[in-house]
């Protein structure tokens, strides 16, 4: 189960760049003991939707959607829960939430 999450995890990072453009993007990585996860990247505008399904079957689903003043993010992990985050911009500044698959949050305030 560590090797699924690992092979996933490394699979996320080392595509994520992959899939910069809008559209759809659909990639495989295979790992040195013939292990393969896929990811599939749906991009448009300023919202994406990236599923990664590792070689023992797990998903993480990963979407995010931009606005001029917020992106809001969330992900469903291997093992059903979820986290996310949520950041609203102005001229003054930004306020991110961030909320883990455990239901605690916290807060971060910038100011400019």
């Amino acid at each position: 189960m560590n090797a699924s999450r690992t092979l996933i995890a490394v699979a996320a990072l080392l595509l994520a760049a992959g899939a910069a453009q809008a559209g759809t993007r659909l990639t495989t990585i295979t790992g040195p003991n013939g292990a393969s996860a896929v990811r599939t990247a749906d991009r448009s505008g300023g919202q994406v939707t990236d599923t990664t399904t590792g070689p023992d079957g797990g998903t993480r689903v990963r979407q995010v959607n931009r606005t001029p003043g917020s992106t809001t993010a969330s992900v469903t992990h291997l093992n059903g829960s979820t986290s996310s985050r949520s950041t609203q911009r102005s001229s003054s500044g930004s306020a991110t939430t961030v909320t883990g698959p455990d239901g605690r949050t916290g807060t971060v305030t910038t100011s400019h």
